[in-house]
Order: structure tokens, then C-alpha cells, then sequence
């Protein structure tokens, strides 16, 4: 499901502008599942959310993953599909840096050492393209510096949601930051162009809604099933998965980042250190 959002997303970028994307995104999750845990009782630890403390960690959070929502899919609309899915492994790769200073969570050497392989194989991915960065700064590089940004977010929503979670139900949390994340696009939206949209758009306007929800279910529950690190690990075959599709399937709207045995070996790096990184005993 993450692995082919940005493909998603891009199809709608064609017709609606990024803010009212990201509001339908917020808003669809909420719509669905609000209802259902108010039908089920699931909202047991709600009068809390009313201690000032607690509203404003919700607060931040849903702020934190508006920003990563909205960071994302701007720098998406001046990137590529395969660049912004790339870009955006930082996130968990920050969130393990940050158990290891905020949490004091341990970090072996050999996590180091995939962590180098991570950031080697970022530079070696967008080899042809540090020119935008540094030297033109042209809008592939603001995008780029953009999808950077949404992984801090997205980073920082992580931090937060753990000390969350403490007081919380995952469920909780989940629908007050959907809401936030809506209240906070609906004054910015234009939905003037909404008409213009066709069925397809439509089709892939309500999968962006529903992606948060299926995705974030099926993690929860192959957390049940399989060891973190093993989760961890698969999720960071995601961009091999989107730069497959978008190499070898035509699609209408999405144009492939020119690759070539350099910039796929980068992937293969940034890949191998993220999974090493997220699995390597924690031994000094």
C-alpha cells in the first residue's frame, strides 16, 4: 500500500492541487473511522484528551503528520514517484536515530555500519541529480529538500505518538490526529477543480483515503504475527517495489526517473542498510 501511494497521488496531482489532496486524505480516514469506534465503545481513555497536557501532545502530533502529509506531496509534485519514495526511507532511519538519543535505545556497531550503507546509498541513487540540489537548486531539488522535511515530520509524529501510546489506544490517537490533519487543510483548500476529475481520479482519490487506514491495519497486524525488526525490515523493500512498477509499467501521468546501473545499485544499498540497520542485533 505505501509502495504505490506516490503513484496514486501523482495521478490525482494532474487535476487537484496537493492541499485539497492531502485534506480528502485526512478526511475520508476520519469519516470511516470515527464512527466505528464510536459504535464499538473503542474510545475509552477520551476524557483524558481533555488534561492540557495530553491535548497538546495530540496536538502536536496531528500538526507533525499534517506537516509530513503536506511536505510530502508538494515535494512529490516537483519530484518523481521513485525519488520521493526513496527520499522518505530517511524517516524511520531519523526515528532510529532518535530512539537511540531521546530513548537511550541501544546501537550496535554493525547498525552504524548499515546506517552508513543507507546514506551512501542515498548519495549514490541521486548521483545525476545533486546538481538541482547544490548547484541550479532548481524545483527538482526544492522538491527533493521538500520530501526531507516530511520525513522529520513524520519522524517527530513517531516521538510523539510513543509518549501517546502511553495514555491511548493506537485507535485513539489515530482519530483525533485525522481529524486535526483535516481542520488543519480545509481553510487552504480550493475545490474548484473537483468536477474535473474523472472516474479514475475518483477511484484513486478514495484509495489515498482509505490507504492510511488499510496500511496502518495491516501493519498492526503483522506486528501480531512477526518480530519489529522483521516488519521493519520488509517495509523497506517498498521502494524497490515503486521503482519496478514505474520502470516497467506505463502509466498515464507518471513519468520515470531516468535510472541507470549506478542509481540502481544506490537502491540496492539504501535498501540493504535500511534493513541491516532495523535488524542487527543491538550488541556492542
Amino acid at each position: 500500500m505505501w509502495a504505490v501511494l506516490p503513484i496514486a497521488l501523482k495521478g490525482i496531482l494532474v487535476t487537484l492541487d496537493p492541499v485539497t489532496t492531502s485534506f480528502f486524505r485526512f478526511f475520508l480516514s476520519a469519516l470511516l473511522i470515527t464512527p466505528y469506534l464510536l459504535a464499538r465503545n473503542r474510545l475509552p481513555n477520551a476524557h483524558k484528551a481533555r488534561k492540557p497536557k495530553f491535548a497538546l501532545w495530540l496536538i502536536a502530533a496531528g500538526l507533525l503528520l499534517s506537516a509530513n502529509y503536506g511536505f510530502y506531496i508538494f515535494g512529490l509534485d516537483k519530484t518523481s514517484v521513485e525519488a520521493a519514495q526513496v527520499i522518505i526511507q530517511l524517516a524511520p532511519m531519523l526515528l532510529l536515530l532518535a530512539g537511540l538519543w531521546i530513548f537511550r535505545e541501544p546501537f550496535s556497531r554493525i547498525q552504524w555500519l548499515g546506517f552508513l550503507v543507507f546514506v551512501s546509498g542515498l548519495l549514490v541513487f541521486f548521483h545525476h541529480r545533486l546538481g538541482d540540489l547544490f548547484l541550479s537548486f532548481n524545483d527538482y531539488g526544492i522538491g527533493m529538500l521538500l520530501v526531507v522535511g516530511a520525513a522529520f515530520s513524520w519522524a517527530g509524529y513517531a516521538i510523539m505518538q510513543k509518549f501517546l501510546l502511553q495514555e491511548f489506544s493506537s485507535e485513539e490517537c489515530m482519530m483525533v490526529i485525522y481529524w486535526i490533519g483535516t481542520l488543519s487543510f480545509l481553510p487552504f483548500c480550493d475545490f474548484s477543480t473537483i468536477d474535473q476529475l474523472s472516474n479514475l481520479q475518483w477511484g484513486l482519490l478514495a484509495f489515498c483515503g482509505l490507504n492510511t487506514l488499510v496500511a496502518y491495519g495491516a501493519f498492526a497486524e503483522a506486528m501480531v504475527h512477526l518480530e519489529a525488526s522483521r516488519v521493519s525490515a520488509i517495509i523497506a523493500l517498498g521502494p524497490l517495489v515503486t521503482v519496478t512498477i514505474v520502470q516497467l509499467v506505463p502509466i498515464a501521468g507518471v513519468s520515470p526517473e531516468p535510472l541507470g546501473i549506478i542509481s540502481l545499485v544506490g537502491a540496492a544499498m539504501l535498501v540493504a542498510g535500511s534493513i541491516t540497520t532495523a535488524i542487527a542485533k543491538k550488541v556492542s
